[in-house]
């Protein structure tokens, strides 16, 4: 098991944004691809997960309970900025101490 399955964080402190074409049928998507439900438009050229630009950001694909026991209910169809998202980036630390949770990997 992934620690990300134990985490969220992430998905619960960023905004996530990424071109249409990642969506569902779209010519770039993985999987199933994005469901257009859940992103919101923000201009022409991108779109955005719902839910992770609120004052609490929150991703509308995340299932459980951050810290706890998550997962992304579009995990194989999710945008890239997911796909690019590590444990070793500076930020996954950063939305771990967001949601009061230890580092994973030392600094």
């Amino acid at each position: 098991m992934s620690v990300c399955q134990n985490c969220g964080a992430c998905c619960a402190s960023f905004r996530v944004d990424f071109h249409p074409a990642e969506l569902a049928g779209g010519a770039f998507a993985w999987g199933e691809g994005v469901p257009a439900a859940m992103t919101v438009p923000v201009t022409p050229a991108i779109v955005r997960m719902a839910g992770t630009d609120a004052a609490a950001p929150r991703c509308a694909a995340l299932a459980g309970e951050i810290g706890g026991c998550v997962k992304c209910t579009i995990y194989d169809g999710r945008p890239s900025p997911c796909r690019e998202f590590d444990v070793e980036h500076a930020a996954c630390r950063q939305a771990r101490h967001r949601h009061g949770l230890p580092d994973l990997t030392p600094v």
